[in-house]
């Protein structure tokens, strides 16, 4: 522990430099205000002792420097050292920021008394702030957890309706083209009733690895729609870009050749619906999500394993 003397114009630190060893605590002196504030900087005390005659500078002054020097959320323990008589300027210095009076000839005891009060107090302190950041971290991962679809571990829907919200009024700012794809994995049902829902969760988990590894943009998410449905994200892609990954990501599934004897074509495939529009005043993010939904259900109707696309947010216009 650092305590930072700042000697007045009438005394010397070295007496208050000696108490301080005597209880353990390094002392660091500092001939005037100036110079105490530069060593605050530098040094970072765990507690400042100032005295009220400070040369160069006012006491209050040098108070008020300390506090704006403080870390945020910390708060370093002044103790103001003043002759008798001197409330006025005592009251002043305090209202700058100090914390404490010690009046002199300062008794040793009562300072190793005062100094001991205030170590308790910084430990208590420092214990606060640890279990606040502990805290802090721990209400951050709850939320990231809580944003996560428990088994593929990609955002779940209340994530995915957050980022689309955000990215179609970003979208929207922008005047940038926002596209959606939609994908259901086909004969899901059966797949479940024949190989069972443990596989089947097994094949969820599989086909997202598949799904992820063709969105290679930053700002691109993939996330669990419900069941065995999918939203990929993309902001600021053209329709012709998301034909493209959601080609790649039929090719990826296809790929994998998870064999699904209830399927015509022998293994897992996926449906894919694509949609894209620019962000309108007159619009929402509803309007593309039921776009993609459309697109979806044409890809189905068409023969499945097949990627339909459309630019058209009026369901009677498709």
């Amino acid at each position: 522990m650092k305590a930072l003397v700042i000697e007045g114009s009438n005394g010397s630190p070295q007496l208050l430099c000696d108490h301080l060893r005597r209880i353990g605590i390094k002392p660091v002196p500092a001939a005037t205000g100036n110079a105490g504030i530069d060593l605050f900087l530098t040094e970072r005390p765990d507690l400042v002792l100032l005295d009220i005659a400070a040369r160069d500078v006012g006491a209050h002054d040098v108070a008020r420097q300390i506090r704006l020097l403080d870390p945020p959320g910390e708060r370093t323990p002044i103790i103001v050292l003043s002759d008798p008589n001197k409330n006025q300027e005592i009251e002043r210095v305090i209202a700058a920021g100090g914390d404490d009076c010690l009046l002199k000839p300062i008794s040793e005891a009562v300072f190793a008394a005062k100094i001991g009060a205030i170590q308790q107090f910084i430990v208590m302190h420092q214990s606060l702030l640890e279990l606040a950041r502990k805290l802090d971290s721990a209400n951050q991962e709850l939320k990231r957890l809580n944003s996560l679809d428990g088994l593929t571990c990609i955002p779940n829907r209340k994530h995915l309706d957050d980022v689309l919200a955000r990215e179609w009024r970003r979208a929207m700012r922008q005047c940038e083209e926002l596209s959606l794809i939609k994908c259901d994995i086909d004969f899901f049902r059966q797949y479940n009733e024949i190989h069972g829902h443990q596989n089947g969760d097994a094949c969820l988990c599989q086909i997202v690895q598949a799904l992820t590894s063709r969105m290679d943009r930053g700002g691109d998410m993939l996330a669990r729609y419900g069941g065995e449905e999918f939203v990929a994200v993309l902001p600021g892609t053209r329709l012709s870009g998301a034909v493209h990954v959601a080609s790649q990501m039929l090719n990826a599934v296809n790929q994998l050749a998870l064999p699904h004897p209830g399927s015509p074509c022998g293994h897992v495939t996926v449906s894919f619906g694509v949609a894209a529009a620019v962000a309108m005043p007159e619009t929402n993010p509803q309007d593309i999500l039921d776009a993609a939904a459309r697109a979806l259900d044409k890809a189905k109707d068409g023969g499945r394993n097949r990627v339909v696309q459309t630019t058209s947010l009026d369901p009677h216009e498709d």
